[in-house]
């Protein structure tokens, strides 16, 4: 037997019911005629004590019969086994389970703080009791070695100035991140007879001993990207302006002038502060 087997065993309150009978008649019977009958009465009653059995919705029930595999009962009720039976309790109901803040490499050999959240449930018994020693333990380690493996194939951010052209990164790519961690998780679960129902990055940053150099890193690269968009525009406001003057002829410049006026326009339109202006009152010239 290899397999999961699902069992449906006898009614629970049938044999209460019998139970009953044969106790409290084996009692009864003992104290007005102490007959042999009615010890054995109570024996077989008391004997069949460890044979009742309760499974919890979402609940299941792994019976061994002298180190052999039964079945399974995973219908929620009250039923009644061989009392000889083991009986492992081993819950269906889905499961969370938030991994430690584990420190990995990078695809960039930067160094970095990540965790899991991981949804699980156990979808076969058989494997999940048998196959592997501790299943919940198994979890643990398997998600931690797949978050180690997950980080060292993409990179925590894309930067320009290392030339790399990852479409995704551990930092932006949430979603397609996230679907290729449940896909491994799941492969090294499935031998447990576990289902994975979510698995997503829980956390996420760099290492402290390189924390603060990567966040200047960043804030420079976006002065960077922002410097780029005000210069774009302002170019792109400069040659509205010359157009503008030169169709509605309102001044003749020539190159010298034009020059000056590019200048002082990238000026103030470039410049982290308000410009002051001082304003000639004489010609051009002057």
């Amino acid at each position: 037997m290899t397999n999961e087997k699902n069992t449906v065993p006898i009614n629970g309150y049938i044999m209460l019911f019998l139970f009953l009978i044969l106790f409290v008649g084996g009692i009864l019977t003992l104290i007005r005629f102490e007959a042999f009958p009615s010890v054995l009465a109570i024996v077989i009653a008391v004997f069949m004590i460890p044979g009742f059995v309760l499974v919890n919705p979402n609940g299941s029930r792994v019976l061994l019969l002298f180190g052999k595999y039964v079945g399974t009962i995973k219908k929620n009720g009250f039923y009644w086994v061989n009392p000889f039976y083991v009986k492992k309790k081993i819950s269906l109901r889905a499961s969370n389970f938030d991994s430690e803040r584990l420190k990995v490499n990078d695809k960039l050999g930067n160094p970095v703080m990540i965790s899991t959240i991981l949804v699980w449930r156990v979808t076969d018994t058989y494997k999940a009791a048998f196959d592997v020693d501790d299943y919940q333990n198994f979890v643990r380690v398997q998600t931690d070695a797949a978050v180690r493996k997950l980080a060292s194939m993409y990179p925590y951010d894309n930067f320009a100035d290392e030339g790399l052209d990852e479409d995704i990164t551990l930092r932006s790519s949430v979603n397609e991140v996230s679907e290729a961690l449940e896909q491994e998780v799941q492969e090294r679960l499935s031998m447990a007879g576990i289902e994975v129902l979510e698995a997503r990055i829980g956390y996420l940053a760099y290492a402290q001993e390189i924390a603060n150099a990567m966040l200047k890193r960043q804030q420079a690269t976006a002065i960077v990207a922002a410097r780029h968009k005000i210069v774009e525009g302002a170019v792109s406001m400069v040659d509205m302006a010359l157009e503008e003057l030169s169709k509605k002829e309102i001044v003749e410049l020539d190159e010298e002038r034009k020059a000056a006026m590019v200048s002082n326009l990238m000026v103030v339109l470039c410049s982290d502060k308000d410009a002051a202006p001082i304003v000639n009152t004489g010609t051009l010239n002057h």
